[in-house]
């Protein structure tokens, strides 16, 4: 098996089409909503240095075609979810050493997901995630309409139209009448 080697080819319509979109969701929202984690759990994140590192890390990565890298909130949320501030770093150097581990053991890992039922795999993701998602929620929300943003989220992740209906209206509903009959009080203040 010999290593492919991805050759660049540079057109307009594939900068607007994926670099644009990519660009807003990895610098604006994943970097945004991490830098919101860390700045909440009482940290002060250095946005522009980590920003550049993001891109040298993409264009390192692209070489290879692999994804771009950036700092995301759930993450960051179960890195500084438990213990005092100042030793936070652990949780995150096991974080990466975790990453690294998982990414030299890629090949294996795949061939275990593949093997496995597609819908055990998405059942089991969505479990581990909610906590996370709750907390990054409660985070980002200060403990205002928390559970109606983390079931705005995932009925809109779910993307199911009703009606020809798209799954973002569905999504808005279903968080606005979870908070009025869950969470009234975030309504008064």
């Amino acid at each position: 098996m010999k290593p492919i080697i991805p050759t660049p080819a540079w057109s307009i319509s594939a900068l607007v089409e994926l670099v644009v979109p990519l660009l807003i969701t990895v610098v604006v929202v994943q970097n945004g909503q991490g830098f919101a984690v860390l700045s909440a759990g009482g940290h002060s994140p250095p946005i522009n240095t980590v920003t550049v590192m993001c891109g040298i890390g993409a264009l390192i990565s692209a070489s290879v075609g692999a994804v771009s890298s950036c700092l995301t909130g759930p993450t960051n949320a179960l890195i500084i979810l438990s213990g005092t501030r100042e030793r936070q770093y652990t949780a995150a150097v096991f974080t990466g050493i975790l990453a690294v581990a998982f990414g030299v053991m890629a090949p294996t890992f795949t061939r275990l997901m593949l093997a496995t039922p597609k819908e055990y795999i998405m059942t089991l993701a969505g479990l581990a995630m909610l906590r996370v998602l709750q907390a990054a929620f409660v985070t980002s929300f200060r403990d205002r309409f928390s559970l109606g943003a983390l079931v705005t989220f995932i009925v809109t992740v779910a993307d199911l139209p009703i009606f020809n209906i798209g799954a973002a209206f569905w999504g808005l509903l279903a968080g606005v009448l979870t908070s009025w009959f869950l969470e009234r009080a975030d309504f008064r203040t």
